[in-house]
């Protein structure tokens, strides 16, 4: 007689057939348990292939993904150089536009002090004459170099000078 309480389901069926003394029922039971393993064998076989099919396509679009993320960066870096470049570039020429404003400015300071110097001496009775010799003259008829006036107007020749700031001369005068 078979044991009931062994735990082991096959087992008991197993026992069971045997009691009935059927040698067929017993090989036909074990084609059925040998089947159904072949079959789970079978489907864990293509589960696993499925698995992996995934995993190769999640690896290929991970790839394609990265080959994609490199060509873009490349674009940004090669954007980024030409930003860069053109930062250069306006950089210089604002530090050229800085140097020239210094330059204005310093003009337009002299020649405010110059105007006022003749206000001042025209209404304070300074007394300045036209000079003869083609030059400015110092009011005592000599052809020097003094103050006056020529024709009614200062001599101011060097004021009409270009202006010289250039990229090489403002590295000096602004580091920023």
């Amino acid at each position: 007689m078979g044991s009931s309480t062994s735990g082991n389901c096959s087992s008991i069926s197993i026992t069971g057939l045997t009691n009935s003394g059927s040698e067929s029922d017993l090989r036909g039971q074990r084609d059925l348990i040998d089947e159904r393993k072949r079959k789970r064998k079978q489907s864990n076989r293509e589960s696993a292939r499925r698995s992996r099919m995934r995993k190769q396509k999640h690896l290929d679009d991970l790839t394609s993904q990265v080959g994609h993320l490199r060509k873009e960066n490349s674009q940004i870096v090669a954007g980024i150089a030409v930003t860069t470049q053109h930062y250069v570039t306006i950089e210089s020429e604002n530090s050229v536009l800085r140097a020239q404003l210094l330059e204005l400015n310093h003009r337009l300071n002299s020649l405010t002090e110059i105007v006022d110097f003749v206000e001042s001496s025209s209404s304070g009775g300074f007394g300045m004459e036209t000079g003869h010799q083609g030059g400015l003259s110092d009011g005592g008829g000599g052809g020097g170099g003094g103050l006056g006036f020529f024709d009614g107007a200062m001599n101011l020749g060097f004021y009409n000078q270009p202006i010289m700031a250039t990229p090489a001369t403002t590295g000096d005068v602004f580091d920023c």
